[in-house]
């Protein structure tokens, strides 16, 4: 067994924990607003088009950021990064909830967007670097934080929004504020000599044949992802609590199959392989949501299933932009991000128009449409994409390794 794998991924440093705690938090903000859709819709007298623009405000400014964050924290550093993104979060949640209108509360969603790009694309760096146990276990705690944020995240949501759809909102506010004080006390800054990021870096970096093909894909993979998660609260039918706990069973799905499943399939299986055949599954289970729409019981399935499908998609495509070229991870992690990111924006709205205009299956073909031609667009460049099934295989195998030795 390598070094990496000796160590525990749960004997870490208090900064480490500092920053996966406030990545929870993070990632809770991706699920948050969903079981309050239909209650802001009616306290706010917004449309469901309106309303899915919650997420796509985020979700495009997060992408749109992402170009020029590894710019910036080269620069002023990880730590202050880190604290700048914290601090929108805090600044632009407190906002959405002291908000009268929807139009507010999508502006200030944006900010909330810039916020998170800042911090999500430092926080996975930071904890690389300051992880016990190496890359690998660093790997884990980071998908395991991952994973717990967008299972409590609607769960939360749904609990505040019993109380009033701005419930939500000053939930995060208040642990984000927790989690900026825990980075601030505790994550030491870096005493290594910072090398300026050219801004251009990112969009530089999409010239990569691998790369492009794999952000291409999530593009079109977020827009199912985000179809899933956005607009099902509509068809659904159930308050926020039922919307909540729905969600709390697809994010927990997720984060057993992102931590604990897609490792194991990679180390025994090439990651084109694995993406080729769940991204088929996924687009029948979007399809089977789509037919199955007026049932609730059926939908619920369907949406659990689809959750155990993106934890593997998600692990899998991260793991493999890591691998897709050799420039700097964070340079890579932001120019991927910036356009999958731009999917998800696109894909709330659409599904509410298309559901207005024709029914409530409509947007769930949409999405299985999008997964298809992600597929394709992994198919056409398998050839490009060869070198990623034999790379990385070591940090794999060693988070297997810590996650085994943990459970024992």
């Amino acid at each position: 067994m390598s070094g990496t794998a000796q160590g525990s991924v749960w004997h870490q440093p208090a900064q480490v924990w500092a920053v996966a705690f406030a990545c929870v938090v993070a990632f809770m903000g991706i699920g948050l607003v969903d079981p309050i859709l239909p209650a802001i819709a009616g306290s706010l007298e917004a449309s469901p088009v309106e309303t899915e623009l919650l997420f796509t405000s985020y979700l495009l400014v997060t992408g749109l950021a992402m170009l020029v964050t590894s710019w910036v924290s080269s620069r002023i550093g990880a730590k202050a990064t880190l604290l700048v993104g914290l601090g929108l979060i805090v600044v632009f949640a407190l906002l959405c909830a002291m908000s009268g209108s929807v139009d507010a509360v999508i502006g200030f969603r944006a900010g909330w967007g810039l916020g998170n790009a800042l911090f999500i694309s430092t926080a996975l760096a930071t904890i690389v670097g300051a992880a016990s146990g190496g890359s690998g276990a660093a790997i884990v705690l980071y998908e395991a934080a991952l994973g717990l944020g967008i299972a409590v995240g609607p769960l939360l949501g749904g609990l505040l929004g019993e109380l009033s759809w701005r419930g939500p909102f000053f939930g995060v506010v208040a642990l984000m504020a927790i989690g900026f004080i825990a980075v601030l006390a505790l994550v030491r800054s870096s005493d290594e000599k910072r090398e300026p990021m050219p801004l251009s870096a990112p969009l530089r970096a999409l010239r990569r044949p691998a790369l492009a093909i794999l952000a291409v894909a999530a593009l079109f993979y977020n827009i199912g992802f985000f179809v899933l998660l956005a607009f099902s609260p509509f068809p659904l039918g159930f308050g926020a609590m039922g919307i909540g706990l729905t969600f709390f069973g697809w994010g927990v799905a997720l984060a057993l199959t992102s931590v604990w499943v897609a490792p194991a399939l990679m180390r025994r299986v090439p990651r084109t392989a694995i993406i080729l055949v769940t991204l088929p599954l996924l687009a029948v289970d979007l399809i089977l949501a789509g037919l199955l729409v007026a049932s609730p019981a059926a939908l619920v399935v369907c949406i659990v299933v689809g959750g155990l499908l993106l934890g593997v998609m998600n692990t899998v495509l991260t793991e493999a932009v890591m691998e897709a070229t050799d420039l700097p991870r964070s340079v890579a992690s932001s120019a991927y991000s910036a356009v999958r990111f731009l999917g998800g924006a696109m894909a709330p709205p659409v599904a509410a128009a298309l559901a207005h205009t024709f029914n409530d299956t409509v947007p769930y073909l949409f999405a299985a449409l999008s997964v298809l031609l992600a597929t394709f667009t992994v198919l056409l460049g398998r050839r490009t994409l060869a070198h990623i099934d034999d790379a990385g295989h070591g940090v794999i195998e060693d988070a297997e390794a810590i996650l085994v030795g943990d459970a024992a």
